[in-house]
């Protein structure tokens, strides 16, 4: 799956277009890994969709309590850990997805929904597309897909 390959290419990319317009895509692994994801979009679909929740999620809760800093950041990555991990559950029950023991994608959504609370939605969404785009051209490019 060049999965190594992928995250790589991700981190140069993603550093440059932080580095030329100040927005992060969830993070510097993420994209690399969202590029993967492009063949399976019931997948991506979900990791997006579960990203936006935790956002809501997090966000309503620190309504309640004093969130902050490394607090909202561990609350983020779990609640996107066990949200993850009920989709992949019931995409699996289904058959619509082949579980693959892929332990590094449950935390993709919580490194979303984190930035989404930094900068925004859509810039991170925006972020997210245009370097997950060049990360998977690249791969291509190179023979690596």
């Amino acid at each position: 799956m060049n999965l190594t390959e992928s995250i790589a290419i991700g981190l140069v990319f993603g550093f440059f277009f932080y580095e030329r317009f100040g927005l992060s895509a969830g993070g510097f692994v993420v994209p690399g890994y969202i590029a993967l994801q492009f063949n399976n979009p019931l997948l991506l679909g979900g990791t997006l969709a579960v990203s936006l929740l935790t956002w809501l999620l997090v966000r309503a809760a620190s309504r309640c309590t004093i969130l902050y800093g490394r607090r909202r950041f561990i609350l983020m990555v779990l609640t996107g850990f066990a949200w993850q991990w009920g989709f992949r559950m019931l995409m699996t029950r289904t058959g619509s997805i082949v579980e693959d023991g892929d332990a590094f994608g449950y935390i993709i959504p919580g490194l979303i929904a984190n930035e989404m609370e930094r900068q925004g939605v859509a810039p991170t969404f925006t972020a997210l597309l245009v370097i997950s785009v060049m990360v998977r051209l690249s791969l291509i490019a190179l023979g690596l897909l």
